[in-house]
């Protein structure tokens, strides 16, 4: 989003669209889901009972469901990236960017990789391993963390990394329109998993004496860190290997194993982290599985086993048309959008679902349940960060507004804008 944006201003409206947004939104979703102990349709129900507010529940369970069904081909593009960094290294000249269209431009090998890793996804959920995995996640994902940093090191000190440094650290606000703040806000939904049912449902499963705010805070600073990390190992390695730096969900596929190949251990290194960048979507792919799995046997008495397996042969299907969009539907776009397939899930996903969940939601509990009601709850064994006018001005204020409009004026600007 950042390559696609122009660099470090749309790092810097994004920056504002979380701190504004994100979290005081994120720790909205918290709140409701303790408090009901539900899923986001049941949630919405247990607070205004006989009325049709269930539907934005209902809304974010949807999201939830059309993300997992493109995010699974980009995930699966990772497992695949396991093997075939190790085959990079041992060619003796290779394209990267070539391998990596190869690969998403096949018919049948991305519509494998994309089944293994919701035949993974849905394992889990099945089972009911959540636990098992959370703590392996505890160990294996502060590898990330340290191979990140080993990245920022090579990728800052190759020959010509210094103009994508300043790409990505020196904003330009020349070329900021209505899409770039519409961007922003989108990407820091998805990036925080909100307006989709999985912060609600993670919620639900809050004891009274976990505190809110603060843990919301940690969060979505961590995430926020790791994502600043993560442009300081590809921006600079962009530049400096001569990639283009609005090359979308593909950079990391293409730039990284060039980076490995440049570096002592590359193999090794690269292995390592195609294996925990798979384990790292994994859990995302879990949280949004488990809302929708959380809604049939909450709503509709299903048994787990049969909500996660028939609920991830749906998805697998309707992700089809993305990973076929760059093969035998490449030529087929939406009206308006000029976009491939799976650039156009995520555009209606982050560009109109998820923002106008979390308007709604902020409504809901600004004026619907009430903000004062939500201070109370989101409060209880609070430690340094507490709720107050600060966090209502903000939720019932601020974050509408600011949705609305942005909203408005970046879907205005996308189909009418030039």
């Amino acid at each position: 989003m950042t390559g696609e944006h122009g660099g470090a201003a749309f790092l810097v409206i994004y920056l504002v669209a979380i701190i504004l947004i994100g979290y005081p939104v994120m720790i909205n979703e918290v709140i409701l889901g303790r408090k009901t102990n539900k899923n986001p349709v049941g949630a919405f129900k247990a607070l205004a009972p006989n009325t049709p507010w269930w539907l934005v529940g209902a809304l974010g369970v949807f999201t939830g469901f059309v993300i997992l069904s493109y995010y699974s081909v980009v995930a699966g593009w990772s497992l695949a990236y396991i093997y075939k960094v190790v085959l990079s290294a041992t060619a003796a000249e290779i394209d990267h960017a070539e391998v990596f269209v190869g690969h998403i431009t096949s018919v049948w090998e991305p519509i494998i990789w994309q089944a293994i890793f919701m035949i993974l996804t849905v394992s889990i959920i099945a089972a009911g391993v959540v636990k098992g995995i959370q703590k392996w996640v505890t160990i294996l994902m502060p590898a990330i963390l340290v191979l990140l940093v080993i990245l920022i090191i090579r990728a800052v000190t190759l020959p010509g990394a210094g103009e994508g440094l300043a790409y990505y650290l020196q904003p330009n606000f020349g070329d900021v329109g209505p899409r770039t703040f519409l961007g922003a806000i989108s990407q820091a939904f998805f990036t925080l998993s909100l307006g989709m049912g999985a912060i609600i449902t993670y919620g639900s499963y809050l004891r009274e004496k976990d505190e809110i705010p603060g843990n919301s805070a940690s969060v979505v600073g961590l995430d926020t860190g790791i994502a600043i990390m993560a442009g300081l190992a590809i921006f600079p390695a962009v530049f400096a290997l001569g990639f283009s730096p609005d090359g979308g969900p593909g950079l990391v596929f293409i730039t990284l194993p060039a980076v490995f190949a440049e570096m002592p251990l590359g193999v090794l290194f690269g292995l390592l982290f195609f294996i925990l960048l798979s384990i790292a979507a994994l859990t995302s792919a879990i949280s949004l599985l488990e809302v929708v799995t959380a809604w049939l046997i909450d709503e509709k008495g299903w048994t787990r086993g049969s909500a996660a397996v028939t609920m991830g042969i749906i998805i697998f299907v309707v992700g089809l048309p993305t990973t076929l969009g760059y093969s035998v539907l490449s030529d087929v776009t939406f009206p308006g959008l000029g976009m491939d397939m799976l650039d156009t899930y995520d555009w209606f996903a982050n560009s109109i679902f998820l923002p106008l969940g979390g308007l709604l939601t902020a409504i809901f509990v600004g004026y619907i349940w009430g903000a004062r009601n939500a201070v109370q709850e989101g409060n209880k064994n609070a430690g340094l960060i507490s709720l107050g006018n600060w966090w209502v001005l903000l939720i019932r204020y601020v974050v509408p507004a600011l949705i609305l409009v942005i909203m408005i004026m970046g879907i205005y600007d996308t189909f009418f804008g030039g």
